[in-house]
């Protein structure tokens, strides 16, 4: 994980840990970090790396990799063996006595590196006076994110968070690339319990909060969907008034999600395919992988729009996007360009496949919704009667708690109406199978696997010519392996 660092600088490091009135933030070296860095294979010269714990290992036990790779600076829990580096030792706004050296690399040794971070981030934020626009929800906002990011671009020199860096490490390593040209910052926040989104949102201060809908995920850890709810309303929660520049866009055909209007002291914008959203979208058609086409309503006006996303369901990302874009003042024709930005459409890709196949690659992640809105893109894809066929490969679905089995049965159901054939992956992906079996798929259109590697034994035998290919599941499924060794048979 990597974050370019901008303008921030060691001696902006040790101000946002010791105070800036601490000796040290004058004494040390007045070096730009040019990156920060949590894995030690990433530093080069320049960099700061931060020692956290992970899993398996501590990063503790790295910083000397570290230094040779050519950090200057390192946040660590204890200090490094050996003479390898001066050590400023920090505990809580205190500064160690004994340090007044001015060499490098320098270790800033905390009690505890991963606050530390958290702590530099938000002092970095302050520095500066972005528009930070957060994004959470249940099931969309990696791809909300980028649209969202690629709209502000057309206007705004912007930041976003790398990939999904959404959590209490990847949201502040973000952070650190701020620089006084960024205008505007797009991040998504993610959250395994109650807390977590409020605690990202001290943080950033967003002034924008953008809740795309509250699902099924996580109901492992939080136990009710009503505590999903909670979760996410922590974003609204923590915008500015209205009066100060707090914006909510709510999706206005999430009940749960609306319900957050009267949970904000921000203005509230929704959007949704309702009548009573502001923002609304109606007439929607897919154009297979060309995309989608559908219209725009808003104050009275009518936008045709074709975007590059794929299915029906991302109507409503293309509607999040734009919801953004009205709110920061964008002109209809700045909005509509970024909209159509290919790049913004990172979880469903489709590539090549075997045998001049076509492999829709969704392995980034799974819940019930998202399975659903996969699926329904399959069946927009392939009229009847083309000659191929449509072939589901869906892997376990984590984290559902209570809701674990109805919801690979309810995935089942749509697979059966839907898929020629089924691939299920794991042992939670029986249930889908089974599912798909008792409303009446045919016993030899369904295969129920154990591991990728048989999945992929029986998709290199049958695939054929013409054949769409779904491959979705859980991340730690990592049914990307799939798709890799499907398509080294292209190459």
């Amino acid at each position: 994980m990597r974050a370019r660092a901008g303008g921030l600088t060691l001696r902006h490091l040790v101000a946002a840990l010791a105070g800036p009135d601490a000796p040290a933030a004058t004494a040390v070296p007045d070096v730009e970090l040019r990156s920060a860095v949590i894995d030690s294979r990433l530093a080069g010269p320049g960099s700061l790396f931060i020692a956290l714990r992970g899993e398996h290992s501590h990063g503790q036990d790295f910083v000397a990799d570290a230094f040779a790779q050519g950090a200057v600076a390192a946040i660590t829990e204890k200090a490094p063996p050996g003479a390898m580096c001066e050590c400023l030792y920090l505990t809580g706004q205190a500064e160690s006595d004994a340090w007044r050296q001015e060499g490098l690399p320098l270790c800033l040794v905390v009690p505890d590196s991963l606050k530390a971070l958290q702590q530099a981030a938000a002092y970095w934020r302050r520095q500066h006076d972005p528009r930070v626009v957060g994004i959470t929800g249940s099931v969309g906002k990696t791809t909300s994110k980028e649209v969202i990011a690629a709209v502000l671009a057309q206007e705004y020199h912007i930041l976003k968070s790398e990939g999904n860096y959404n959590n209490e490490i990847g949201l502040p390593l973000t952070l650190l690339h701020l620089t006084a040209r960024h205008q505007c910052v797009v991040l998504e926040m993610g959250m395994y319990d109650i807390g977590e989104i409020a605690q990202l949102a001290e943080i950033a201060l967003p002034q924008v909060g953008v809740v795309t809908d509250v699902g099924p995920v996580h109901l492992e850890r939080l136990g009710t969907i009503e505590r999903i709810a909670q979760a996410k309303a922590e974003l609204p929660q923590a915008l500015p008034e209205a009066g100060q520049g707090g914006v909510a866009v709510l999706n206005m055909d999430d009940h749960r999600v609306q319900g957050m209007a009267g949970q904000t002291r921000a203005r509230v914008f929704t959007y949704g395919l309702s009548p009573e959203a502001d923002l609304r979208a109606s007439h929607i058609e897919s154009d297979g992988l060309e995309g989608i086409r559908f219209r725009f309503h808003y104050r009275g006006e009518t936008i045709h729009a074709r975007v590059p996303l794929l299915g029906r369901h991302s109507v409503h990302t293309a509607l999040r996007g734009a919801a953004v874009g009205l709110v920061e003042d964008m002109a209809w024709a700045e909005i509509m360009t970024g909209l159509r930005d290919q790049s913004a459409q990172l979880r469903l890709v489709a590539v090549p496949g075997p045998n001049d196949s076509t492999l829709l690659d969704d392995t980034y992640n799974a819940s019930p919704a998202s399975c659903i809105a996969a699926l329904n893109l399959l069946d927009e894809l392939f009229p009847p009667g083309n000659g191929g066929r449509k072939i589901a490969v869906l892997g376990d679905m984590y984290e559902l708690g209570s809701y674990e089995e109805e919801g690979h049965r309810v995935v089942g159901r749509r697979a059966r109406e839907v898929a020629d054939l089924l691939v299920t992956v794991g042992e939670l992906g029986h249930m889908i199978g089974e599912e798909a079996l008792s409303a009446g798929m045919r016993v030899d259109g369904v295969y129920m696997l154990d591991t990728k590697a048989q999945a992929i034994e029986v998709l290199q035998d049958l695939v054929k010519t013409g054949d769409l290919v779904l491959i979705k599941g859980s991340r730690g499924l990592e049914m990307e392996e799939i798709v890799a060794a499907l398509q080294e048979e292209v190459a």
